[in-house]
């Protein structure tokens, strides 16, 4: 029986990494590759814009038995460079909460949510999770609405969150696959270092080629 695979990604270069699969087969509801039947959106860049369109793709179509989201990532750490595929295991809204003289605060800590709760701590796991992290680098992710590109904001959110990598979408995939309790995955390609914006030192074509590549293997071994 084909594994029903929705496929999330944020803009075309992404998407394309997607259809530049080796050995995948285009079909009528998307395309087959080894046992998955796959369907795939771009929801355009942004939780916001994630969020919309995983709601209305999910309300108007059959429940999938697994969301992928794929895309690429800023990279925190020194041992995960530009190339990398990683596969995020935690994510959160990092800067969703409030700000007060004494620094920021998460919807917990102000005591608007309940500790360890959606959206602010979100965990993958699942039988496919614990499949990939056999051979994808589990990391733990945090989300922005706006792309670290200082010194200054990258250790604040390193001193509050140590996170593995950045996106801008993560965290409202994790937060509606988790709502609507269907399995997920996600995997990133790491593009660039998260710090001082410097276009020159990104690498997004090897990123979306690294992607396309792994999207292909993890695929062909979903079961």
């Amino acid at each position: 029986m084909n594994l029903k695979v929705l496929i999330v990604t944020a803009t075309p270069a992404e998407s394309a990494s997607v259809r530049n699969i080796k050995g995948i087969v285009p079909s009528e509801e998307g395309f087959r590759i080894g046992n998955c039947a796959a369907y795939l959106i771009v929801t355009g860049v942004g939780s916001v814009a994630t969020a919309w369109a995983m709601k209305q793709w999910l309300s108007m179509n059959y429940r999938p038995d697994l969301i992928l989201n794929a895309g690429i990532a800023g990279s925190y750490r020194e041992d995960i460079v530009a190339g990398d595929l990683v596969m995020p295991l935690t994510d959160c809204f990092a800067d969703l909460g409030v700000e007060t003289p004494d620094g920021f605060m998460t919807l917990s800590e102000a005591g608007l949510r309940e500790p360890g709760q959606p959206p602010f701590r979100m965990i993958a796991s699942n039988r496919f999770t614990e499949s990939a992290g056999q051979y994808i680098r589990p990391v733990n992710a945090i989300t922005v609405n706006t792309v670290t590109g200082s010194e200054a904001s990258q250790k604040s959110l390193v001193r509050k969150y140590n996170p593995d990598i950045e996106t801008m979408e993560g965290a409202a995939f994790f937060y509606i696959c988790t709502m609507e309790d269907i399995p997920f995955l996600a995997v990133r390609a790491v593009s660039n270092k998260v710090g001082p914006r410097n276009r020159k030192e990104w690498n997004i074509p090897l990123a979306l080629d690294n992607l396309s590549a792994g999207l292909g293997e993890l695929l062909l071994k979903l079961e």
